[in-house]
């Protein structure tokens, strides 16, 4: 599934289109490869309004997959959110909107090698959305770093499209691209949000050279 993906906009078209109230990111530089366990920018519902804030990709690992590892690297993809383990983070207090331009997919070539295949919208429009889900949480997510303290995101997955499929046939990532669907994904109840959960129709997407930082 999806292990890397760019987000290489500016945070002022992600503030207008997630209508975000406050920004917590500073000078947020474009990011043409953002890998998990890495630091990313997420729309997450605050106090005061929506907020942008960093978070490290991949949420916490079930408990009984960590057995005999010291390192929690962390789950990047969620197929099933209302599964037990999932299920205590389905509240809007724990949903935000990761923003990209462009995703990626392996694909497997004949002579056994892999290359990389990129995803972005096919309507001129640069920015999309993840449906997400994030906490806070306290693991040690490098050995180095000890126990840390971060906050945590995932995005929800679903059955592929005929342009992901023909590279990856199992899945891909749930993306937002309108905004009655962001609003959705922050606001409603539970079972209103994750019929988004859903691919993108065929012809949305078109494959693009690999991202490039802006200008």
């Amino acid at each position: 599934m999806c292990n890397l993906y760019a987000m290489t906009s500016n945070q002022k078209a992600i503030r207008e289109i997630a209508m975000v109230l406050d920004d917590l990111t500073g000078n947020l530089q474009p990011l043409p490869e953002i890998y998990p366990n890495t630091m990313a920018p997420i729309v997450r519902n605050g106090g005061n309004g929506r907020e942008l804030v960093m978070a490290r990709w991949g949420m916490p690992t079930p408990p009984g997959y960590l057995k005999g590892h010291r390192v929690d690297r962390g789950v990047t993809n969620i197929r099933n959110p209302s599964s037990t383990w999932w299920k205590r983070w389905e509240g809007v207090q724990h949903r935000c909107l990761v923003p990209l331009t462009a995703f990626s997919e392996p694909e497997r070539l004949p002579d056994g090698t892999s290359r990389l295949v990129w995803f972005a919208r096919n309507d001129r429009e640069p920015l999309a959305f993840f449906a997400v889900i994030w906490c806070r949480w306290t693991s040690v997510r490098k050995l180095a770093d000890g126990e840390t303290t971060d906050d945590l995101f995932g995005f929800l997955t679903t059955d592929a499209n005929l342009e992901v499929g023909a590279i990856h046939p199992k899945a891909m990532p749930v993306i937002l691209t309108q905004p009655d669907e962001l609003e959705r994904w922050m606001t409603a109840p539970i079972a209103g949000a994750l019929a988004l959960q859903r691919p993108l129709p065929d012809g949305v997407l078109c494959r693009v050279q690999a991202p490039a930082l802006a200008d």
